[in-house]
Order: C-alpha cells, then structure tokens, then sequence
C-alpha cells in the first residue's frame, strides 16, 4: 500500500501497481475498509486524499461473506466518497446495492472475473464521470429527502445559497426563475437554505414523495464569482411500512422475525401475530416503532407458522404483511446399534428406532478388498425395517446406521466388523 502523494507521474504508478503482490490469508473486508477509511481516503493526513478533490473506491469481490461492510461504506459515502462495485459472484444483490453511490445502474457491476474487460469502459467512465463532475450531485433520494454533494469551491469563506421546490408547467410569481435558475423549469413555493463556506454537502428533508424537484446551488463569496449550479431530480413514491418481511435464524422452538422499511415518523406500533398452520391460537406481540424485528420464541419444532406483521399509523392507517415461517425438526439420535458376523464376508446389522417425524435409515459401510482397494457402499431403507444383512463386506469393513427425517440426517452410529472362524457380536448403546 502507498499514499497518494508517493507518485507523481502516471507511468510511475502504473509500474508501482503492476509490482503489488496479493497477500495471503483470509478475506477481511470489513478492516480493509475501515484502513481505506482512516488512512487513504481521509482528507488532511499524511498520504491521505487531497482536499477538494473527488475520491473515489471502487469494491471487487467475490460476494461470498463480505461481512457488515454496509456501516462503514454509509459513512464512507457522508464524508463525500462515491463507492462503486464489482461482483464478481453471487453476492447480496441488496448488500450492493445499499452500499454503491446511486445510480446503481452506473456504480454496480456483475461479471465473471475471467469477463472483467467487458465492464472495463462502463467502469472508467463512471469513474470519468465523478472525477471531473462540476454539476451538483443528488443521492440517497428517499420519498421525503436528498442529499446534495458537490465539490467545494470557496475554501471556508462566504458561503453557499440552495434554493429548491417543486418543478411545474409555467412560471410563477415567487419561482427560482430569475434568480440564478434554469429558465426552462420553474418552480413554486421554493424553499431556502444556506451552508458555510467550507461545506460540500447538505440534506433536504421534508419533501413530496414522487415528486420532480429543481434544486439550484449559488456559491456566495464578496472576492470572486463562481458559476450556478443546478440539479433535477425525483424524490420516491411513498413506502408504506411493512413493504417487506423475512424470517431468519430459525430454530427448532424460534425464528427471527424481520421487516422494514423503519418509518418511526410515520408509524405508531408494529403488530406481530403468528399461528400454526392451517389453524392454531393466535399469539400477539406489539413491538415500538424504532425495531424492525422481533425473535418469536417457546414454537412447536417441525411447524409452519403464518406470520403477519402490522404497521399503526399515527393517522390512523394500518398496512399488514403476511408470510410462513418453519421451525426446524427434532432429529432424535439412533440410539443402539448391533452387527454380527455371518460367515466370512455378511453381517447383519440390527438397531433401535421408531422415533416420530421418521423417514427411513441411510446405512453405509466402507473398508479394503482383498485386491487392497478402498470399496464404499450405501443402502436406503424405509423406516418400518430395523435389520438387514450386508453381504460381500471388505474386512475391518466401517457399518454406520444414521436416521433420517425430513429435513435431514439425525445422528448415527458406527461399528467396526471384524470377521474371524465363528461368529460375534458387536454392539454401540448410547
């Protein structure tokens, strides 16, 4: 690793770049970015990023267990820095798409790495695009706000004018028209607010969900004159809460219970109300509207549930989603297990079941032939059969007997046949 400040002509860098070597070891994605954070992309240091100046990060992973990266990339992106990904396999698709800098469609990538001069251009013009941008910058666009990010041009002195609202057909007395903005929009009822000198970013708040806003940014400074800058852009229709719930970390008496989005301004209580499927008793938890999950616990094992999560509005409103939830099966152990030898090369292997929610028994058995070759072989057996004879047994042959359910295998039992001139008995009780 280097700062920036190490090289300062372009075939330096590259020739520094071609002698990286990959390190070793696990993936640790979550301290590799807390490194960027705190040591390369952090403004004002020694080798850090230069004020003033567009940085940029662009993520390549495989997608397999990045981690709780999704922090860390959101403060990466409030101190100004735009993130863009590539995956290179089945990754999250959410995960990724929360943590790039929107337009997703422009800052996410899939591609298979042995593909990856498919996306080469995409990628090098939307790192073009960011590096030398002088437009104003809308992101994180919710139904209700914005965030404004643009690069900063007084150095701490004077200060910045924003002035945005909603864009209409004609114009209007009180319009942004005339004052600096784009005459071909005008808007009404225009709002204002100011930031120092020394700032690169600001929040709308208070929007119209789908709703086009022009938004005008004037650099206020008594020694220069800067240029206008102005943006368009859309807020989101309106979400109600719950638009989506999930069922995670389940065990065999509880699941995980998930839902979001979190709308604590809009939403009184949330409801959980579950029930066994296709009739049971209905049990009821009222959950605050600051937590967007709940562990519903003390279930049945084995049980679909049908789960219905509910959203009281402070005007009075409600919005219910529904989903299934499964606890895991008990998967009782096999218990007793006998083999006994039968001439030279059969045993027959005897054991204890029965147990409820049974499928069948899995048996394997492996050893060395005669000819000193490994020899493995199974055999299936439906539950009602506690016995079988296996013939044609290597010897020192390994027999296991493991039941099976319907979710999985239980835990089984193992001996070992040990074949001699009379027959014997070998047995493993739990």
């Amino acid at each position: 690793m280097f700062g920036f400040e190490a090289y300062s002509r372009q075939q330096d860098l590259q020739e520094a770049l071609r002698r990286t070597q990959k390190l070793g070891g696990d993936t640790n994605t979550e301290k590799a970015l807390l490194i960027t954070k705190e040591e390369v992309l952090k403004q004002g240091i020694p080798g850090g990023a230069r004020e003033g100046l567009p940085r940029v990060l662009v993520w390549l992973t495989d997608g397999v267990e990045p981690g709780d990266v999704q922090q860390v990339m959101a403060e990466l992106r409030d101190e100004g820095v735009y993130v863009l990904a590539v995956s290179t396999g089945r990754g999250n698709y959410q995960v990724l798409r929360d943590v790039v800098s929107p337009p997703a469609e422009d800052h996410l990538h899939f591609v298979d790495i042995e593909d990856m001069s498919i996306i080469t251009e995409d990628l090098r013009n939307a790192i073009i695009e960011i590096i030398r941008a002088k437009r104003l910058q809308v992101q994180d666009i919710t139904s209700t706000s914005a965030e404004l990010h643009w690069r900063p041009v007084l150095e701490g002195t004077g200060y910045y004018d924003i002035r945005f609202g909603p864009v209409h057909s004609g114009h209007a007395e009180g319009s942004m028209a005339g004052s600096g903005t784009d005459q071909s929009t005008a808007v009404d009822h225009y709002q204002r607010i100011t930031r120092p000198g020394d700032s690169s970013s600001a929040r709308l708040s208070n929007l119209r969900p789908d709703t086009t806003y022009n938004v005008t940014l004037i650099p206020r400074s008594n020694s220069d004159i800067f240029n206008t800058l102005h943006a368009v852009f859309t807020t989101q229709p309106e979400i109600q809460s719950p638009a989506q719930v999930t069922v995670s970390e389940s065990t065999m008496t509880s699941v995980r219970v998930s839902w979001g989005p979190l709308q604590p301004e809009s939403v009184q209580t949330y409801q959980v109300e579950y029930s066994t499927l296709p009739t049971g008793k209905l049990h009821v938890l009222t959950v605050n509207n600051r937590q967007n999950s709940t562990v519903l616990t003390n279930l049945q094992p084995g049980t679909q549930y049908l789960v219905t999560v509910s959203a009281s509005y402070f005007s009075g409103k409600e919005k219910a989603m529904s989903v299934k939830a499964c606890t895991q099966e008990v998967l009782p152990a096999l218990a007793d297990l006998h083999i006994t030898t039968v001439g030279n090369d059969s045993v027959l292997v005897k054991w204890k079941g029965g147990a409820e929610g049974l499928r069948g028994y899995w048996l394997t058995w492996e050893g060395e032939s005669v000819q000193s070759s490994r020899q493995r072989s199974t055999l299936y057996l439906p539950p009602h059969l506690l016995s079988t004879t296996l013939t044609h047994v290597p010897h020192n042959a390994r027999v296991c007997v493991s039941p099976v359910y319907k979710s999985a295998r239980g835990d089984g039992l193992c001996c070992t046949a040990h074949f001699g001139s009379a027959a014997f008995t070998w047995s493993h009780n739990l």
